[in-house]
Order: C-alpha cells, then sequence, then structure tokens
C-alpha cells in the first residue's frame, strides 16, 4: 500500500506564510521611512491644495464656473500630486542598495513591489481622498458629487500609483529620470482622469454612474493583475544596465 507524505503541503503552507511576512516586512519598513521623511509626504499634498487653491485666483472665482470645472480641477490636480511623489517609490532604496537585497530575496519580486505601491498609496493617495471633502466644498461642489468624486478617487489612485510604478522602475538610474517619467506616464493616466471626471459629472447631471464605476474597477483589477509583474521587470531591467 502507498502511502503519500504530506511535507509538499507543509512547504507550501510555509511558503506562504514567508510571502506574507515578507511583504508585510516591506510595507512596516516602507511607512516608517515614509513618515520619517516627512518632507517627502507633506510636498504632495501641498501641492495638492495649492493648486486646487490658487486655480479659481488665476481662472475665475465665479460660482456656476467652479461647479462646472471643479471635478476636473481637482482630478488633474490629484494626478500630477501623485506623479510628484513617484520618483522617491524606488530612488532611495536604490541608492543604499536595498532595492538590490529585495530582487535576491527568495519571495517573488512582483508581490514585494506591490507592497511597496501599496505604501506608496497609503501615504500618497488615501490622504489625497481624505483631503477631497474640503476641497470639493472650496469648488462648490454638492454632497452628492463630493461623495462619488471621493469614491473614484479611492478607485482611480492605486490605479495612478501602479501605473506609476511602471515608470518609477524603467527610469531609475537615469539622468533627468523626473522628466522622462512624467513623459511616459501622463499618457497612460488619460483614461483614468477621463472616467474618473466623467463619473462625477454624470451624477451631478442625474445620470447613473455604475457603468463608470465598473469600468474604473475594472482599471484597478487590470492594474493589480499586470503593473506588478511589469514593474518587477523593470527593475531587473534597471539593475542589470545600472
Amino acid at each position: 500500500m502507498t502511502t503519500y507524505s504530506p511535507a509538499p503541503k507543509i512547504a507550501i503552507a510555509e511558503r506562504s506564510v514567508g510571502v506574507l511576512s515578507a511583504m508585510g516586512a516591506v510595507l512596516r519598513r516602507d511607512l516608517q521611512v515614509s513618515f520619517r521623511q516627512s518632507q517627502d509626504l507633506l510636498n504632495p499634498l501641498l501641492f495638492f491644495v495649492m493648486v486646487v487653491s490658487l486655480f479659481p485666483l488665476g481662472v475665475s472665482p465665479e460660482v456656476a464656473f467652479l461647479r462646472q470645472a471643479g471635478t476636473g480641477i481637482l482630478w488633474v490636480a490629484a494626478l500630477l500630486s501623485t506623479l510628484l511623489a513617484l520618483d522617491h517609490l524606488y530612488r532611495h532604496d536604490f541608492d543604499d542598495g536595498t532595492l538590490e537585497q529585495l530582487v535576491l530575496q527568495p519571495q517573488p519580486l512582483f508581490l514585494l513591489v506591490l507592497a511597496k505601491v501599496l505604501a506608496h498609496w497609503l501615504v500618497t493617495g488615501l490622504p489625497l481622498v481624505m483631503l477631497a471633502p474640503l476641497l470639493g466644498v472650496m469648488v462648490h461642489l454638492d454632497g452628492n458629487s463630493i461623495g462619488i468624486l471621493c469614491l473614484t478617487l479611492l478607485i482611480g489612485t492605486p490605479v495612478l500609483s501602479l501605473i506609476g510604478s511602471i515608470g518609477a522602475a524603467l527610469t531609475l538610474g537615469l539622468r533627468s529620470g523626473g522628466v522622462l517619467l512624467s513623459l511616459l506616464i501622463i499618457p497612460l493616466y488619460i483614461p483614468v482622469l477621463i472616467f474618473g471626471t466623467g463619473t462625477v459629472v454624470a451624477a451631478a447631471d442625474g445620470a447613473p454612474v455604475g457603468a463608470y464605476l465598473a469600468l474604473m474597477g475594472a482599471f484597478l483589477a487590470l492594474a493589480l493583475t499586470l503593473a506588478p509583474f511589469a514593474s518587477a521587470a523593470a527593475l531587473k531591467i534597471s539593475l542589470s544596465s545600472s
């Protein structure tokens, strides 16, 4: 009678725990580093507030205009604020050699990249979502529009971080990498910007927004599926060529 050893199942379980522990360690470390470097944490938020605050002064303070253009203002400011923080996603780890150690870890690199992107979103994207209601009142959006705006930002800002991680990995170690990063990433941000603003405009007009939110959810699912793999491959290419 043939007996089967349970060792492979145990090994798989131990490996799974190891992967989760590694992702948690990367997440905690990145959060600690972000809070220690307060200037990198505050700059995107201050930029977000300044752009939204200065736009009415430079264009028009009329209530009707701000209600019509306020959603686009907030979304463009959120996009640029996320882009501003992307250059630091891998830069510090690249400079101190931590990134090379991550690549050499036995855990899948794309999962470690996903943990780093999650940390980036928690310190940049999530605060933008939390500030959006206050700035929405500033541009005279109604309560329903502000709620839909926060929902679209909650879905869309992780997509911005995931797509941006690919560009940050590709431009790692290059001179004037920030300019090249903007040229690579902004065209990929346009669909998220269009559907993010379109959802709020549709809600303000009383139209159904289910289709818009479903498309944004599809963007998020696609980014979660593909972006970590692309970022991991780009990191290996950047490290091998540096």
